[in-house]
């Protein structure tokens, strides 16, 4: 099969290594892509958000499967355009894509069909968003800007002085973009924050596994939210018994919720809980593979991809008995220093040789470019993420922490408490 995977950052790189993998791959193409990518894949200079040139070099080249891997492009429409064209395409329509496009929409589809979540407001109106919070919040209380925000919009504000200025950023300072044209004020919740994976066929769900970000910029969890510094999969506190519930009570609710309102969801959904004292509860739901979540759980992936994705699309699911090996993964992102707000690019990445050849320490690619004289250099605020396989998560913190050495560039940063969470498990 001649595949296209859509996007250009770690994530990509991640299920770019995955579809290399597989047998029934011949030749992989990726738009855009980035430097890392360029040794599994033909990158070819097309945008994630140019439509018209995606089905274009698709007809052209006779792909077989599109693989749409960022959310701007599956809440927009791309996997409709492709299926119009005729082309297999491998991720959420626009109409399920929602689910991660509109927090309003997913936050008013669980309470609908009684999935668990946190208590909630939905706001158009600043005016009224700030009246709300002067006479009826209890603080702290999270604000989210309804639209795709890169994973930056959520705010947690502890007092009303902090939710004002949080209403003036996203409301009416618009620093989210139109994301911001309607807010979700909801109750804070308490607990720990697990993500997991799942592949969906529009009714039969199969969860791949639980993984732990960490969102926050700095050590301790201080500092802005990011689009994630680091992960750890599987979860220590993610047992038995909380999968159970959560299948039961969230994960096939919301795929049978997706269903009844005619939006049948095929593809990856991305389940964001938090393990509360009253049980878990959904934070969010994206529409794809999470980033970094895929850079450690596609590794540990023992099916061939390209079956999966195709039962997904085909309604098949049922027939594949998703295997995943008993190794744990850590992932310490490399970024720019100054990351998420301000920082420099173009300094040459120097040690990547290292990682060739090697099985289980992995170096994925999320802000890389090649220069004019061919050199690697940084291209964006998280550059690299540098992914350990081992026997427990201790074992595979160890050697991601000890790989994040081998490679250098000017303005290298980094969290060094990855994982801190396993030390408690």
């Amino acid at each position: 099969m001649k595949i296209l995977i859509v996007g250009g950052g770690g994530r990509e790189h991640a299920i770019a290594q995955a579809v290399a993998r597989s047998k029934r791959c011949s030749k992989l193409y990726c738009a855009p892509g980035n430097a890392g990518i360029a040794s599994l894949a033909e990158c070819v200079p097309i945008g994630a958000m140019e439509f018209d040139r995606i089905v274009a070099f698709s007809k052209e080249n006779a792909i077989d499967l599109v693989i749409v891997g960022m959310d701007d492009p599956l809440v927009g429409g791309l996997v409709d355009e492709l299926e119009k064209a005729g082309i297999r395409a491998f991720g959420p329509k626009a109409e399920a894509a929602i689910i991660e496009g509109s927090k309003a929409f997913s936050k008013d589809l669980m309470k609908k069909y009684g999935i668990p979540t946190a208590a909630y407001e939905n706001f158009d109106d600043a005016d009224k968003a700030l009246e709300y919070l002067r006479t009826k919040a209890s603080f702290p209380v999270v604000l989210k800007a309804d639209g795709l925000a890169l994973g930056k919009g959520v705010l947690i504000c502890n007092t009303l002085e902090e939710a004002e200025d949080g209403v003036r950023t996203i409301m009416q300072d618009k620093k989210f973009g139109s994301a911001g044209n309607r807010m979700v004020v909801e109750e804070f919740m308490t607990g720990r924050e697990v993500s997991v994976l799942s592949f969906v066929d529009g009714k039969t769900v199969k969860i791949m596994s639980s993984a732990q970000d960490h969102k926050r910029a700095g050590d301790g969890d201080t500092g802005l939210n990011t689009g994630g510094m680091g992960n750890f999969s599987p979860s220590p506190f993610y047992t038995d018994e909380i999968n159970e519930f959560c299948m039961k009570n969230i994960f096939q609710p919301t795929v049978d919720a997706m269903a009844a309102e005619n939006r049948p969801f095929h593809g990856v959904i991305f389940f964001g809980l938090m393990l509360t004292p009253a049980g878990p509860k959904v934070l969010e739901y994206n529409a794809r593979f999470g980033d970094p979540e895929a850079q450690v759980v596609l590794p540990r992936l023992e099916n061939d991809i390209i079956d999966v994705m195709e039962a997904c699309i085909d309604g098949k699911l049922d027939e594949i008995d998703l295997k995943f090996s008993d190794k744990a993964a850590v992932c310490v992102v490399l970024a720019s220093d100054g990351y998420p707000v301000k920082y420099e690019k173009g300094f040459p990445i120097e040690g990547l040789e290292k990682f060739e050849g090697k099985e289980d320490v992995f170096c994925f690619h999320a802000g890389s470019k090649f220069d004019e004289s061919g050199r690697i250099v940084t291209n964006g605020g998280r550059v690299l993420g540098i992914t350990a396989l081992g026997d427990d998560l201790k074992d595979a913190r160890r050697k991601a922490y000890e790989a994040t050495e081998w490679v250098s560039f000017d303005n290298k940063y980094m969290r060094h408490d990855i994982g801190k969470a396993i030390d408690e498990a």
